[in-house]
This record gives structure tokens, sequence and C-alpha cells, in this order.
């Protein structure tokens, strides 16, 4: 079954670059195509789409609040926010709002196709240092430690499974969790598996926002002391 994917932006210029590029996909096909925010709400309403590109400076409804709309409904679509500059304000809000990832707008072809199909696949786009990156640009956005009720579910954590978090926060991959931990790349998945499941988290993204805002991780990437 192809890919149903969704353009937001409100420049048909760019909507039709990436749908000539989408459409040359066998596994991918342009389901709906939006001008703002508002627009792309309401065609969801009556349009099954897997992958919505969102981006994030429109008119109307700005991408960062449809995104929060589209990810609070049920069974939501996965969305990937388009940015024009990275480290942006947007992007850190669009992660926030529930976003599985974030590209560059002037991304090549094969990364663009290649996240669509991440996302679609249930894997979180941005790699998690730059998520990381993004977060320890604009961490002073982010509420104190302690401030958040999230800690309570952090809580529930068995001990293996906060240091799995932990290392999901500084940017490691399961591969480099199960080669630090010395435990097998199945097993590391199974316990990322746990965790999104405990905390209520959509993605691996999250698990890194949720690090910062609690408190677990630092400015910088490290554990907090």
């Amino acid at each position: 079954m192809s890919i149903r994917v969704m353009l937001v932006d409100d420049q048909v210029l760019l909507r039709t670059g990436f749908r000539m590029v989408l459409a040359a996909q066998p596994d991918m096909d342009v389901v709906a195509e939006a001008g703002d925010g508002a627009e792309a709400i309401e065609i969801l309403r009556s349009t099954a789409v897997d992958v919505v590109l969102m981006d994030v400076r429109m008119p109307r409804l700005d991408g960062v609040e449809a995104t929060r709309r589209i990810c609070a409904a049920p069974n939501p679509p996965k969305v990937l926010i388009l940015t024009t500059f990275d480290l942006d304000e947007y992007a850190f809000s669009g992660l926030k709002a529930g976003a599985s990832g974030f590209m560059l707008k002037d991304v090549p072809p094969a990364e663009l196709l290649g996240a669509i199909r991440s996302v679609h696949s249930g894997d979180a786009v941005v790699a998690p240092s730059t998520t990381r990156r993004l977060l320890d640009r604009f961490s002073p956005m982010l509420p104190s430690a302690g401030s958040e009720p999230g800690n309570k579910d952090v809580d529930r954590l068995t001990d293996r499974e906060r240091e799995v978090m932990l290392l999901v926060a500084q940017g490691l991959s399961n591969g480099e969790i199960a080669a630090r931990l010395v435990l097998s790349e199945a097993t590391v998945k199974t316990h990322v598996g746990r965790i999104l499941t405990k905390l209520n988290l959509r993605d691996r993204v999250q698990v890194v926002v949720l690090a910062y805002e609690t408190g677990l991780v630092r400015a910088g990437g490290g554990p907090a002391a």
C-alpha cells in the first residue's frame, strides 16, 4: 500500500516541487494539498492521510498550531515539520506539539523521501543528537526541573528503563545503547517501546523533550547531576 502524503504550504511552487518528487515514487501518493493549517485540518476530516509535510509559517493558522490540533485527534497522521532555518524556534514548538520530526526545506530529495518512509514506519525522523542540539538552543523556554507532572511518570520506569531513556536523550541509537549496556539491540528496542508506553509518548523525539523538561538531561546533552 502506498504512503498517503499531504502537502501543507502556502507557496504553491514549493508544493508543486514536492509533489513532482513524491509522484515519481512507486510507494507514495500525494492525496491532498493545503495552503494553510486551517485548510489542512478541514481536509483531514474527510481524507485519509498517513504523513503530513507541514510548513510552519503560514497565514490563518500556522503549522505549529495545526500540528497540535492534528496530533490531538484520534489516530492522527504523522507530521513532518518543514523549516527554512535549522534550529528554528518553530521546529522546537513543532516537536512540542507532537510532530515526529523536522526537515529543512532545501533537504536533498533522497533524504526527504527517506524521512517520509521513516515517519510512516513509526520512527522519528529527527536524529536524537539534532533534537538535543535544538533543545540546547531553546532550553530557557522549558520549565525548570521538577515543575512538570511528567516527573511522576518517569518514576514509573524501572532502573534499566530510566538508564535507556537517558541514553536515548543523549542521542544514542539503539545499537549504540546496546553496546554501551551490553544488551542485544532487540532488548533495547523492547525497553524503548516500554518507555514510550509508560510515558504516553509517540516517539524518541518526545523522549528527548521530556528528558529536558523533567531535568533528567541538562543543556549540553549530559545527564543531570
